[in-house]
């Protein structure tokens, strides 16, 4: 079963005096492209949470958020006292005249929007609450991942049917193969005697027979066959393997090319052109596989 690298988790969690919402989302990419954005008194455990997310998540460009709201009385942000009345003295003797004792409070609102007005004290990560911050990210981690098997589910879908409709024209290719070589042999033929000159019947059948060997192209159907069943068995499987299901579509366009190379028969390279069609769509939702 596949999975797609597009998701979306997220969970919020409520403490005594905080609340914390985990999000995460997730597009597609060679490798873990991993972005953190968490506050700065999380700092120390982020590489512990990255490895959490890449374990779980293994591909893909993923944007972690981890955002903390302050609901109750509990603040590590205090006044810095000596500084505001420092500030408000300043202010004060910038006018003299112009400031009376009456005026301090629209001194001390300047005053506070001052730089250092405000001090945070850095407080040391609570154990209980780190622990209810990992189970947040694992409960997100957990909806990323059905998100994607979802959008696994539709890919795989698409792919099942797009493989079903190479293999409907590779039949069609087979029927016609036979009326395709008659008619390289007659233009061949035509193209002799237009010459109007004496020909060795056996030189030209020799001839004749090498370049039909060069369009032959029983190998290339047999071999598409069996890339498109292994396609279909590869989706199949327990783990998804995008880049396994990718390499197996430059095998599939391989002789699928080939096919259209040696064509050489309008009918069947039109075929050819459906099938490199399918597969285009193939290889662009391919990019989204984990």
């Amino acid at each position: 079963m596949i999975k797609s690298m597009t998701g979306y988790g997220k969970n919020v969690i409520q403490l005594p005096s905080k609340k914390i919402t985990v999000e995460l989302k997730s597009l597609n990419s060679k490798n873990l492209d991993l972005n953190a954005r968490i506050p700065s008194s999380y700092r120390e455990k982020e590489i512990e949470l990255r490895n959490l997310i890449a374990n779980s998540l293994e591909r893909g460009k993923v944007d972690f958020s981890l955002y903390v709201e302050i609901t109750g009385e509990a603040t590590n942000t205090q006044v810095n006292t000596s500084v505001v009345r420092d500030y408000v003295e300043q202010l004060r003797n910038v006018n003299p005249s112009k400031f009376s004792d009456k005026d301090d409070i629209e001194l001390l609102k300047m005053a506070v929007r001052m730089p250092d007005a405000l001090k945070a004290e850095r407080d040391e990560i609570d154990e209980e609450e780190y622990k209810a911050i990992k189970n947040a990210l694992e409960e997100a981690l957990k909806e990323i991942n059905v998100f994607r098997a979802h959008e696994g589910a539709v890919l795989e879908k698409d792919f099942v049917g797009r493989i079903e409709n190479i293999l409907s024209l590779l039949k069609k290719v087979e029927a016609i193969d036979p009326e395709r070589l008659a008619a390289v042999r007659e233009r061949l033929e035509k193209a002799v005697s237009d010459l109007k000159e004496n020909v060795d019947e056996n030189r030209f059948e020799q001839e004749l027979i090498y370049y039909l060997e060069k369009f032959d192209i029983t190998e290339e159907k047999v071999r598409l066959a069996n890339h498109l069943d292994y396609f279909l068995k590869t989706l199949n499987s327990d783990d998804s393997n995008g880049k396994k299901l990718g390499f197996i579509s430059q095998e599939i366009g391989r002789e699928i090319n080939t096919i259209g190379s040696k064509a050489n028969y309008a009918p069947m390279q039109q075929l050819v052109v459906q099938m490199k069609d399918e597969l285009e769509k193939i290889k662009e939702q391919m990019l989204n596989v984990l």
